[in-house]
Protein backbone atom coordinates (compact mmCIF):
# COMPACT_ATOMS: atom_id res chain seq x y z
CA UNK A 1 0.00 0.00 0.00
CA UNK A 2 1.62 3.20 -0.74
CA UNK A 3 2.23 6.12 1.57
CA UNK A 4 -1.00 8.58 2.01
CA UNK A 5 0.40 11.61 3.64
CA UNK A 6 -3.19 13.49 4.30
CA UNK A 7 -3.17 15.32 7.26
CA UNK A 8 -6.74 14.41 9.01
CA UNK A 9 -5.80 14.34 12.58
CA UNK A 10 -3.81 17.78 12.96
CA UNK A 11 -0.29 16.62 14.38
CA UNK A 12 0.82 19.98 15.14
CA UNK A 13 -1.76 20.98 17.01
CA UNK A 14 -0.60 22.96 20.44
CA UNK A 15 -2.27 22.83 23.81
CA UNK A 16 -3.31 26.49 24.63
CA UNK A 17 -2.03 28.52 27.21
CA UNK A 18 -3.83 29.22 30.45
CA UNK A 19 -3.41 32.77 32.15
CA UNK A 20 -2.70 33.21 35.47
CA UNK A 21 -5.00 35.46 36.65
CA UNK A 22 -8.37 33.87 35.28
CA UNK A 23 -11.65 36.33 34.33
CA UNK A 24 -15.19 35.32 34.00
CA UNK A 25 -16.80 35.12 30.64
CA UNK A 26 -19.08 37.93 29.89
CA UNK A 27 -20.98 36.91 26.33
CA UNK A 28 -18.81 39.35 24.57
CA UNK A 29 -15.73 37.80 23.23
CA UNK A 30 -13.91 39.17 20.45
CA UNK A 31 -11.16 37.82 18.32
CA UNK A 32 -8.09 40.74 16.90
CA UNK A 33 -10.00 41.83 14.15
CA UNK A 34 -13.52 42.66 16.46
CA UNK A 35 -15.32 39.54 14.91
CA UNK A 36 -17.41 38.02 18.26
CA UNK A 37 -17.47 34.29 19.17
CA UNK A 38 -21.15 33.78 17.90
CA UNK A 39 -21.29 30.10 16.35
CA UNK A 40 -19.89 26.75 17.47
CA UNK A 41 -19.60 23.77 14.84
CA UNK A 42 -18.61 20.61 16.36
CA UNK A 43 -17.55 17.71 14.42
CA UNK A 44 -19.14 14.36 16.30
CA UNK A 45 -16.77 11.58 13.92
CA UNK A 46 -14.11 11.55 11.36
CA UNK A 47 -15.97 8.67 9.64
CA UNK A 48 -18.34 9.23 6.13
CA UNK A 49 -19.89 6.65 4.14
CA UNK A 50 -19.68 8.63 1.34
CA UNK A 51 -16.58 9.10 -0.87
CA UNK A 52 -17.23 12.69 -2.38
CA UNK A 53 -14.50 13.41 -4.57
CA UNK A 54 -14.13 17.17 -3.19
CA UNK A 55 -14.26 15.83 0.24
CA UNK A 56 -13.39 12.40 1.26
CA UNK A 57 -11.89 10.65 -2.66
CA UNK A 58 -11.83 6.98 -2.34
CA UNK A 59 -7.72 6.61 -3.61
CA UNK A 60 -6.95 8.67 0.22
CA UNK A 61 -9.79 7.20 2.20
CA UNK A 62 -9.66 3.53 1.36
CA UNK A 63 -11.00 0.31 3.07
CA UNK A 64 -7.29 0.56 4.57
CA UNK A 65 -7.80 3.89 5.61
CA UNK A 66 -7.06 4.45 9.48
CA UNK A 67 -9.76 6.72 11.54
CA UNK A 68 -9.64 7.81 14.67
CA UNK A 69 -10.09 5.13 17.43
CA UNK A 70 -13.14 5.84 19.99
CA UNK A 71 -11.26 6.88 22.48
CA UNK A 72 -10.04 9.52 20.71
CA UNK A 73 -12.99 10.88 20.19
CA UNK A 74 -14.86 13.67 22.83
CA UNK A 75 -17.48 11.95 24.44
CA UNK A 76 -20.86 13.21 24.53
CA UNK A 77 -20.20 14.59 28.14
CA UNK A 78 -17.10 15.92 26.86
CA UNK A 79 -19.17 17.67 23.66
CA UNK A 80 -21.52 19.29 26.16
CA UNK A 81 -19.08 20.49 28.58
CA UNK A 82 -16.92 22.17 26.08
CA UNK A 83 -20.44 23.84 24.24
CA UNK A 84 -21.24 25.00 27.69
CA UNK A 85 -18.34 26.75 28.12
CA UNK A 86 -18.11 28.27 24.29
CA UNK A 87 -21.95 29.55 25.06
CA UNK A 88 -20.65 31.01 28.15
CA UNK A 89 -18.83 33.55 25.86
CA UNK A 90 -21.37 34.19 23.28
CA UNK A 91 -22.00 31.35 21.26
CA UNK A 92 -25.72 30.75 20.37
CA UNK A 93 -26.01 28.06 17.26
CA UNK A 94 -24.26 25.03 16.74
CA UNK A 95 -23.99 23.14 14.37
CA UNK A 96 -23.14 19.15 14.67
CA UNK A 97 -21.16 17.98 11.78
CA UNK A 98 -18.95 15.13 10.68
CA UNK A 99 -17.85 13.25 8.89
CA UNK A 100 -21.41 12.33 8.43
CA UNK A 101 -22.70 12.77 12.38
CA UNK A 102 -25.58 10.75 11.92
CA UNK A 103 -22.45 7.72 11.68
CA UNK A 104 -22.13 8.95 15.84
CA UNK A 105 -24.32 5.83 17.53
CA UNK A 106 -26.92 7.78 19.92
CA UNK A 107 -26.43 11.14 18.37
CA UNK A 108 -29.73 12.09 20.15
CA UNK A 109 -28.75 11.88 22.87
CA UNK A 110 -26.10 14.67 22.70
CA UNK A 111 -28.80 16.40 20.73
CA UNK A 112 -30.92 16.29 24.11
CA UNK A 113 -27.52 17.37 26.13
CA UNK A 114 -27.19 20.30 24.03
CA UNK A 115 -30.59 21.19 24.11
CA UNK A 116 -30.83 21.97 28.20
CA UNK A 117 -27.93 24.56 28.06
CA UNK A 118 -28.96 27.93 28.32
CA UNK A 119 -27.60 31.02 26.06
CA UNK A 120 -26.36 34.22 27.97
CA UNK A 121 -29.23 36.05 26.04
CA UNK A 122 -32.05 33.88 27.78
CA UNK A 123 -32.86 32.56 23.82
CA UNK A 124 -33.02 29.51 22.91
CA UNK A 125 -29.52 27.58 21.92
CA UNK A 126 -29.97 27.06 17.82
CA UNK A 127 -29.14 23.74 17.31
CA UNK A 128 -28.28 22.52 13.61
CA UNK A 129 -26.95 19.40 12.06
CA UNK A 130 -25.40 19.01 8.28
CA UNK A 131 -26.00 15.61 6.87
CA UNK A 132 -25.69 13.64 3.39
CA UNK A 133 -28.92 12.20 4.08
CA UNK A 134 -28.62 8.97 3.98
CA UNK A 135 -29.51 7.76 7.24
CA UNK A 136 -31.99 10.93 7.96
CA UNK A 137 -35.24 9.34 6.75
CA UNK A 138 -34.70 7.12 9.75
CA UNK A 139 -33.35 9.04 12.38
CA UNK A 140 -35.29 12.50 11.45
CA UNK A 141 -37.99 11.79 14.11
CA UNK A 142 -35.69 10.62 17.32
CA UNK A 143 -33.83 14.07 16.42
CA UNK A 144 -36.76 16.39 16.55
CA UNK A 145 -37.79 14.67 19.39
CA UNK A 146 -34.48 15.01 21.46
CA UNK A 147 -34.53 18.81 20.14
CA UNK A 148 -32.64 19.22 16.69
CA UNK A 149 -34.08 22.51 15.39
CA UNK A 150 -33.05 21.88 11.32
CA UNK A 151 -31.10 20.41 9.47
CA UNK A 152 -28.76 21.45 6.24
CA UNK A 153 -28.60 18.40 3.83
CA UNK A 154 -25.80 18.17 1.16
CA UNK A 155 -27.54 17.25 -2.62
CA UNK A 156 -24.83 17.59 -5.68
CA UNK A 157 -27.19 16.64 -8.32
CA UNK A 158 -30.35 16.03 -9.58
CA UNK A 159 -29.07 13.30 -12.17
CA UNK A 160 -28.76 10.10 -10.41
CA UNK A 161 -26.13 9.06 -12.56
CA UNK A 162 -24.05 12.39 -11.71
CA UNK A 163 -24.29 11.76 -8.03
CA UNK A 164 -23.67 8.43 -7.55
CA UNK A 165 -20.17 9.02 -9.63
CA UNK A 166 -19.89 11.44 -6.82
CA UNK A 167 -20.85 10.16 -3.76
CA UNK A 168 -18.83 7.39 -5.41
CA UNK A 169 -20.36 4.81 -3.00
CA UNK A 170 -23.94 4.33 -6.06
CA UNK A 171 -26.28 6.39 -3.20
CA UNK A 172 -29.27 7.84 -4.82
CA UNK A 173 -30.54 11.13 -5.20
CA UNK A 174 -34.10 9.29 -4.43
CA UNK A 175 -32.91 8.06 -1.50
CA UNK A 176 -31.49 11.43 -0.35
CA UNK A 177 -35.05 12.89 -1.40
CA UNK A 178 -36.75 11.08 1.13
CA UNK A 179 -34.55 11.65 3.42
CA UNK A 180 -35.19 15.60 2.99
CA UNK A 181 -38.66 14.83 2.95
CA UNK A 182 -38.56 12.96 6.51
CA UNK A 183 -36.91 15.75 7.82
CA UNK A 184 -39.58 18.26 7.14
CA UNK A 185 -42.71 15.79 7.67
CA UNK A 186 -41.51 16.09 11.24
CA UNK A 187 -40.47 19.56 11.56
CA UNK A 188 -36.68 19.84 11.15
CA UNK A 189 -36.77 23.11 9.17
CA UNK A 190 -36.55 25.35 7.21
CA UNK A 191 -34.22 22.82 5.43
CA UNK A 192 -31.43 23.83 3.77
CA UNK A 193 -29.88 22.02 0.56
CA UNK A 194 -26.11 22.27 -0.52
CA UNK A 195 -24.76 21.96 -3.69
CA UNK A 196 -20.79 21.88 -3.69
CA UNK A 197 -20.13 22.84 -7.62
CA UNK A 198 -17.02 21.96 -9.19
CA UNK A 199 -16.79 22.71 -12.99
CA UNK A 200 -17.08 19.81 -15.65
CA UNK A 201 -18.48 17.52 -13.51
CA UNK A 202 -21.75 18.68 -12.22
CA UNK A 203 -22.25 22.50 -12.92
CA UNK A 204 -24.27 21.08 -15.33
CA UNK A 205 -26.97 20.62 -12.01
CA UNK A 206 -27.31 23.78 -11.45
CA UNK A 207 -30.52 24.63 -13.53
CA UNK A 208 -31.82 21.32 -12.98
CA UNK A 209 -31.49 21.86 -9.03
CA UNK A 210 -33.24 24.98 -9.32
CA UNK A 211 -35.95 23.80 -11.23
CA UNK A 212 -36.28 21.20 -8.83
CA UNK A 213 -36.19 23.01 -5.74
CA UNK A 214 -37.81 26.15 -6.53
CA UNK A 215 -41.63 26.18 -5.63
CA UNK A 216 -40.79 24.28 -2.59
CA UNK A 217 -39.96 24.51 1.72
CA UNK A 218 -36.22 24.39 1.27
CA UNK A 219 -33.63 26.38 0.27
CA UNK A 220 -31.27 25.98 -2.04
CA UNK A 221 -27.75 26.73 -2.02
CA UNK A 222 -25.02 26.83 -4.17
CA UNK A 223 -21.52 26.65 -2.84
CA UNK A 224 -17.99 27.13 -4.86
CA UNK A 225 -15.62 24.56 -4.62
CA UNK A 226 -13.34 24.92 -1.93
CA UNK A 227 -9.74 24.52 -1.64
CA UNK A 228 -10.34 22.60 1.91
CA UNK A 229 -7.29 20.35 3.20
CA UNK A 230 -5.25 18.35 0.98
CA UNK A 231 -7.10 15.16 -0.63
CA UNK A 232 -8.96 16.72 -3.15
CA UNK A 233 -6.68 17.91 -5.72
CA UNK A 234 -8.19 21.72 -5.48
CA UNK A 235 -7.69 23.40 -8.83
CA UNK A 236 -9.36 27.44 -9.12
CA UNK A 237 -9.95 26.55 -12.87
CA UNK A 238 -12.40 24.45 -11.66
CA UNK A 239 -14.00 26.61 -9.76
CA UNK A 240 -17.53 28.09 -11.08
CA UNK A 241 -17.84 31.74 -9.40
CA UNK A 242 -21.21 32.64 -7.71
CA UNK A 243 -21.69 34.92 -9.78
CA UNK A 244 -21.73 32.69 -13.00
CA UNK A 245 -24.31 30.15 -10.86
CA UNK A 246 -26.39 33.63 -10.20
CA UNK A 247 -26.52 34.60 -14.06
CA UNK A 248 -26.95 30.93 -15.26
CA UNK A 249 -30.03 30.68 -13.63
CA UNK A 250 -31.27 34.23 -13.83
CA UNK A 251 -31.63 33.84 -17.50
CA UNK A 252 -34.23 31.16 -17.19
CA UNK A 253 -35.93 32.13 -13.62
CA UNK A 254 -35.59 35.98 -13.09
CA UNK A 255 -33.69 36.33 -9.24
CA UNK A 256 -33.43 39.56 -7.60
CA UNK A 257 -30.96 39.97 -4.05
CA UNK A 258 -32.19 40.16 -0.57
CA UNK A 259 -30.82 41.52 2.82
CA UNK A 260 -28.95 38.34 4.86
CA UNK A 261 -30.88 37.04 7.61
CA UNK A 262 -28.21 37.88 10.48
CA UNK A 263 -24.81 39.84 10.03
CA UNK A 264 -22.20 37.17 8.95
CA UNK A 265 -24.54 34.90 7.34
CA UNK A 266 -22.30 32.87 4.21
CA UNK A 267 -24.63 32.55 1.92
CA UNK A 268 -26.15 35.67 -0.24
CA UNK A 269 -29.08 35.38 -0.61
CA UNK A 270 -31.28 35.47 -4.33
CA UNK A 271 -35.29 35.41 -4.40
CA UNK A 272 -37.44 34.36 -7.70
CA UNK A 273 -39.34 37.24 -8.48
CA UNK A 274 -42.33 35.28 -9.20
CA UNK A 275 -42.88 34.09 -5.67
CA UNK A 276 -41.28 30.97 -5.92
CA UNK A 277 -38.72 30.69 -3.14
CA UNK A 278 -35.07 31.68 -2.94
CA UNK A 279 -31.62 30.26 -3.07
CA UNK A 280 -28.33 31.10 -1.41
CA UNK A 281 -25.19 30.94 -3.20
CA UNK A 282 -21.60 30.47 -0.64
CA UNK A 283 -18.78 32.72 -2.61
CA UNK A 284 -15.95 31.42 -0.24
CA UNK A 285 -13.48 31.48 -3.12
CA UNK A 286 -14.49 34.57 -5.08
CA UNK A 287 -16.14 36.99 -2.86
CA UNK A 288 -15.05 36.12 0.87
CA UNK A 289 -17.13 36.49 4.07
CA UNK A 290 -13.67 36.91 6.32
CA UNK A 291 -14.81 40.20 7.87
CA UNK A 292 -17.95 39.04 9.23
CA UNK A 293 -16.55 35.13 10.18
CA UNK A 294 -18.09 34.44 13.87
CA UNK A 295 -17.22 30.37 13.22
CA UNK A 296 -15.27 28.23 16.01
CA UNK A 297 -14.96 24.61 15.30
CA UNK A 298 -14.30 21.85 17.66
CA UNK A 299 -12.51 18.56 15.94
CA UNK A 300 -14.05 15.37 16.54
CA UNK A 301 -11.30 14.83 19.00
CA UNK A 302 -11.24 18.07 20.75
CA UNK A 303 -9.39 20.53 18.54
CA UNK A 304 -10.66 24.27 18.33
CA UNK A 305 -9.61 25.57 14.76
CA UNK A 306 -10.38 29.32 14.39
CA UNK A 307 -10.44 29.20 10.45
CA UNK A 308 -12.08 26.07 7.79
CA UNK A 309 -8.66 26.35 6.42
CA UNK A 310 -6.51 26.65 8.91
CA UNK A 311 -3.28 24.74 9.50
CA UNK A 312 -3.54 24.19 13.27
CA UNK A 313 -5.70 23.12 15.92
CA UNK A 314 -5.87 24.04 19.81
CA UNK A 315 -5.61 20.72 22.16
CA UNK A 316 -8.62 21.36 24.20
CA UNK A 317 -9.09 17.54 24.63
CA UNK A 318 -5.28 17.83 26.38
CA UNK A 319 -6.68 20.30 29.29
CA UNK A 320 -9.49 18.56 29.56
CA UNK A 321 -8.15 15.37 30.27
CA UNK A 322 -5.11 16.74 32.40
CA UNK A 323 -8.10 17.47 35.00
CA UNK A 324 -8.27 21.19 34.53
CA UNK A 325 -11.49 23.28 35.72
CA UNK A 326 -13.88 24.86 33.55
CA UNK A 327 -12.47 28.35 34.58
CA UNK A 328 -9.01 27.39 33.00
CA UNK A 329 -10.83 25.49 29.75
CA UNK A 330 -12.79 28.93 29.38
CA UNK A 331 -9.71 31.55 29.90
CA UNK A 332 -7.73 29.05 27.06
CA UNK A 333 -10.80 28.99 25.31
CA UNK A 334 -10.65 33.05 25.36
CA UNK A 335 -6.89 33.61 25.15
CA UNK A 336 -7.33 31.25 21.50
CA UNK A 337 -9.92 33.36 20.11
CA UNK A 338 -8.52 37.10 20.98
CA UNK A 339 -5.44 35.87 18.69
CA UNK A 340 -7.40 34.60 16.22
CA UNK A 341 -6.63 37.08 13.19
CA UNK A 342 -7.57 34.29 9.91
CA UNK A 343 -8.65 35.72 6.92
CA UNK A 344 -7.57 33.25 4.35
CA UNK A 345 -10.36 33.43 1.92
CA UNK A 346 -9.64 37.16 2.08
CA UNK A 347 -5.90 36.68 1.28
CA UNK A 348 -6.30 33.88 -1.66
CA UNK A 349 -9.29 35.98 -3.21
CA UNK A 350 -6.92 39.19 -3.84
CA UNK A 351 -3.86 37.19 -4.77
CA UNK A 352 -5.19 33.95 -5.46
CA UNK A 353 -2.34 33.11 -8.10
CA UNK A 354 -0.19 33.29 -4.76
CA UNK A 355 -1.44 30.73 -2.87
CA UNK A 356 1.66 28.16 -1.15
CA UNK A 357 1.44 25.26 -3.28
CA UNK A 358 1.43 22.51 -0.90
CA UNK A 359 0.29 24.47 2.33
CA UNK A 360 -0.89 21.75 4.72
CA UNK A 361 -4.37 22.43 5.99
CA UNK A 362 -6.68 20.46 7.93
CA UNK A 363 -9.01 17.98 5.72
CA UNK A 364 -12.80 19.28 5.71
CA UNK A 365 -13.89 15.69 6.99
CA UNK A 366 -12.08 16.12 9.92
CA UNK A 367 -13.65 19.33 11.10
CA UNK A 368 -16.95 20.00 9.01
CA UNK A 369 -17.96 22.46 6.25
Amino acid sequence: MSEKIIMLSDARSRIPAVPAILSAPNGLLADALARPLHDLRISVTDRCNFRCVYCMPKEVFDKDYAYLPHSSLLSFEEITRMARLFIAHGVEKIRLTGGEPLLRKNLEELVAMLRALPTVSGKPLDITLTTNGSLLARKAQVLKDAGLDRVTVSLDAMDDATFRSMNDVDFSVADVLEGIAAAHAVGLGPIKVNMVVKRGLNDDQILPMARHFKNTPYVLRFIEYMDVGASNGWNMKEVVSSGEVVERIGAEMALEPIDPNYVGETAARWRYTDGGGEIGVISSVTQAFCADCSRARLSTEGKLYTCLFASRGHDLRALMRDGRSDAELSNAIAGVWHKRADRYSETRTINTDGLVLGARKVEMSYIGG
